[in-house]
């Protein structure tokens, strides 16, 4: 079944100064394909939501339909971050958008497609800091962690950019590059000319479940030099792919009934692998996917005989890395 589009991440954080220009860039979004043929189209919806609990109409923020780049549409003054602010003493005031993906232009007012993302934005009642003020990691990184969900099977592409839009636009008489520190071998290539990151082929979680990686940031001042490192992390998202397979290919098990046996007595066991899912909770979800039936006519069987379904969460080592993976016992 082909999902569509879908974003590598679920949530983007972002801090918003007041009277930084219109046009200012602050967010890049991404997106990958569930398809080769399937083109990207970013829409935000036109409501700002303040405090979890008004919202308001959305003045000041667009994005770009076939970039997923954030701007600023407007230049948001003291009386802007008055009216946004839950009341104007407060030093920031939390805001929430929601971006929403489809394969298609959007036609307008679009709000209710099912594959979003949310950006949080910090509004800071201060214009922003002066460059020289700022860490390398604040110049390199955002306070995300830079953790990515990428689904197995899927046509390689770009899930992240590296560099800041707004410290890129704001602070230019600094260098900022960027390695991506990785093991020989792992899908993944950091383009030094976009600071873009991209899987690089389709993922199989059955053999691979996460991947760390370590993204290094090197910030020079003239003579000055500062680098800092942040952990970036991939999971592999499981589709359903690889049938459940039993322990030495055996799919029958011997069973010998001795009369005077008591109720609760185990008197065979079959073991089932799944290195497809593992456990879901409530429980009662795995135990539907998977039932135990004894096949028979004779009513007797049926009253005096049941079979019992337990299953935990195991590990499989391939490739030396861990996977994990359901273990089935009737």
């Amino acid at each position: 079944v082909a999902l569509g589009l879908y974003f590598p991440r679920k949530e983007y954080l972002e801090n918003v100064y007041i009277d930084e220009p219109a046009g200012m860039p602050l967010l890049r979004i991404h997106a990958l394909k569930d398809s080769h043929e399937e083109v990207a189209h970013f829409h935000l919806c036109q409501h700002l939501i303040i405090s979890r609990a008004r919202s308001h109409e959305n003045n000041w923020f667009q994005i770009r339909e076939k970039k997923g780049l954030l701007y600023l549409s407007k230049s948001l003054d003291r009386e802007d971050f008055n009216m946004l602010s839950v009341g104007n003493w407060m030093p920031l005031s939390k805001v929430m958008l929601y971006v929403f993906l489809s394969s298609h232009p959007f036609q307008e007012k679009e709000c209710d497609s099912a594959t979003r993302a949310t950006v949080f934005l910090s509004l800071i009642n201060a214009t922003a800091p002066a460059c020289s003020s700022l860490t390398a990691r604040q110049l390199c990184f955002t306070e995300m962690d830079l953790s990515f969900h990428i689904k197995e099977n899927k046509p390689p592409g770009t899930f992240h950019q590296l560099q800041l839009p707004s410290v890129h636009h704001l602070c230019q008489n600094l260098s900022i590059s960027y390695k991506l520190l990785a093991a020989e071998g792992v899908p993944f290539r950091y383009d030094e000319a976009t600071t873009s990151v991209q899987v690089t082929q389709r993922l199989d979680r059955e053999e691979r479940e996460r991947y760390e990686l370590i993204a290094k940031c090197t910030v020079r001042e003239g003579l000055r030099e500062m680098q800092v490192e942040v952990p970036f992390l991939v999971n592999v998202l499981d589709e359903d792919d690889s049938p459940p397979f039993l322990p030495n290919g055996t799919d029958t098990a011997d069973a010998v009934v001795e009369f005077n046996r008591k109720e609760g007595t185990v008197l065979s066991t079959l073991t089932v692998y799944d290195a497809d899912t593992t456990p879901i909770y409530p429980l009662e979800s795995s135990r539907k996917k998977y039932t135990g039936t004894i096949i028979t006519d004779d009513p007797w069987i049926s009253e005096t005989f049941r079979v019992e379904h337990i299953f935990d969460e195991i590990h499989f080592s391939p490739n030396g890395s861990q996977v994990r993976g359901t273990r089935h016992e009737y």
